[in-house]
C-alpha cells in the first residue's frame, strides 16, 4: 500500500531482515528509502535514508510522519524507535522534525558507532502542536550539569571542606542539582543527605564555570554564601558514610595542602575581593 502526502510517495518495495521497506518518492522521482520493523508486539524500528543536505532531511522527515502514523493506526504499535549513528546529524535532525524524540546515546563496542536513540510513543502530542514541538525541542537540547556548593566559615575565619570517599582531594559542601531543582535548594539538600545538618542559604557569591576535567563533562558551580557559625557545630553533624569521611575547618595553608584544584582556584578567587558575578574557571592541571 502506497503513503501519500501531496508530492511525496512511499512505494512498497521487497523487504528484508524483517523489514516493511517503501521507496521514498517526491514528484515521481526516488529520494531514498525507509523501511520498519516490529520487534515485539509493542514495538517497532524504523530505518530511512534520504541523502543529505536541507531537502534530504525534509523528505525524510515526511516520509517518518507517514511510517509513524501508518504504524501507530494500522498496524497497532505504541512505540517507534530509532538507532541512528551520532555523525549523521541531518538523519537525527529528520528523526527530530518527523516526530522522535532524542532518548539518549547507546554507546557502540569496536567499529559499531555510538547511536542516538530517538523514539516516540503512541500517546505523544503531535510533532506539529505547539505542546509536541516544545517536547521534541526540549528532548534535543543541551543540558548543563549545576553543581551547588556553600562557603561556611568559623569564628576564626576558617573555610568547611570535606573529606570524601571517592577522590583524595577535599571539597567545599554540596553537589550536583537534581533536574528540575533550583541550586540553592540543592545545596540545602546535599548539606542535609551529607552532612545531617540543615543550614540557611545565603547569598550567591560566583556562578564559575568548570571546563571538561579527568574525564568530568563541563559544569557551572553555583557558589553560595553560608554565613558563619562556631567551630563546635561540625559537632552537630551526622556524616554519610557513603560519600563523607570527615570534615575539617581549614585556614588558608590547609586549604592549598588538600583541597581540590577547582575548589583552591575558587576560593583564591573569592579571597582576592571583586569577584565577578560570573567567571570562568581556567584548566585544572591532571
Amino acid at each position: 500500500m502506497n503513503l501519500t502526502d501531496d508530492d511525496l510517495v512511499l512505494e512498497p518495495t521487497t523487504g528484508s531482515d524483517g523489514f516493511t521497506n517503501w521507496s521514498v518518492l517526491v514528484a515521481g522521482e526516488r529520494v531514498g528509502m525507509i523501511a520498519l520493523r516490529g520487534e515485539d508486539g509493542n514495538t517497532a524500528s524504523v530505518r530511512w535514508n534520504t541523502g543529505r543536505g536541507d531537502h534530504a532531511t525534509w523528505h525524510g522527515a515526511r516520509a517518518l510522519r507517514l511510517v509513524l502514523d501508518h504504524a501507530f493506526d494500522e498496524l497497532g504499535f505504541t512505540r517507534i524507535e530509532a538507532r541512528v549513528p551520532v555523525e549523521r546529524i541531518d538523519d537525527i535532525r529528520a528523526g527530530s522534525i518527523g516526530g522522535l524524540r532524542r532518548e539518549g546515546i547507546v554507546r557502540g563496542a569496536g567499529d559499531d558507532p555510538d547511536r542516538a536513540l530517538l523514539a516516540r510513543l503512541v500517546g505523544d502530542p503531535p510533532a506539529t502542536s505547539r505542546e509536541g514541538f516544545i517536547a521534541l525541542l526540549n528532548a534535543g537540547l543541551p543540558t548543563k550539569r549545576v553543581i551547588a556548593q556553600g562557603r561556611l566559615r568559623d569564628e576564626q575565619g576558617r573555610i568547611l571542606l570535606c573529606r570524601l570517599t571517592y577522590k583524595s582531594e577535599w571539597d567545599l559542601p554540596g553537589g550536583v542539582v537534581e533536574v528540575g531543582e533550583a541550586p540553592a535548594a540543592g545545596l540545602a539538600r546535599e548539606i542535609r543527605e551529607e552532612l545531617g545538618v540543615s543550614i540557611e542559604v545565603g547569598d550567591l557569591l560566583t556562578v564559575n564555570w568548570l571546563p571538561a576535567w579527568r574525564g568530568w563533562d563541563d559544569a557551572c558551580i553555583f557558589l553560595f554564601d553560608l554565613g558563619q557559625v562556631d567551630a563546635s557545630f561540625t559537632g552537630e553533624m551526622q556524616l554519610q558514610p557513603t560519600e563523607i569521611v570527615g570534615v575539617d575547618w581549614c585556614d588558608t595553608d590547609t586549604v592549598r595542602e588538600h583541597a581540590a584544584a577547582a575548589a583552591l582556584e575558587l576560593l583564591t578567587a573569592v579571597d582576592a575581593g571583586d569577584l565577578p558575578v560570573y567567571r570562568e574557571a581556567p584548566l585544572a592541571p591532571e
